[in-house]
């Protein structure tokens, strides 16, 4: 139960994401390339990062847990469907994990204040 609300989860983060994406990047072409300057620096932002990484939590989990959707449909891992789920969640944390490092390495390196302003 918790794959399927997970997966439902990280398919509507992806569509807000993409919503917002289009957004800005219709916004910024009306408006001219200052906009999209402007909007790059707020992107920059840790909160932006943060988002950037909740980003890269949906990705990772909706993409992993859709492959294992795939191969359940194609009969494989289907006796063992717990096991293959807690692969690709490994995956997917491990990966995350290479992210998060880098997303706070990130944040560290270009705001003296750490979270800029979050905490």
């Amino acid at each position: 139960m918790w794959a399927w609300l997970l997966f439902r989860v990280a398919g509507i983060v992806l569509v807000l994401y993409l919503f917002a994406h289009i957004g800005v990047i219709s916004t910024a072409r009306v408006s001219g390339h200052s906009t999209l300057n402007s909007a790059f620096s707020m992107f920059d932002h840790p909160l932006f990062v943060l988002l950037d990484l909740l980003l890269v939590w949906a990705v990772l989990f909706h993409g992993l847990n859709g492959v294992r959707i795939l191969l359940m449909d194609f009969g494989v891992g289907i006796e063992r469907h717990k096991i293959v789920f807690v692969c690709c969640m490994a995956i997917a944390v491990i990966s995350l994990g290479f992210f998060a490092f880098k997303a706070f390495s990130y944040i560290a390196a270009h705001h003296a204040g750490g979270l800029g302003g979050l905490v």
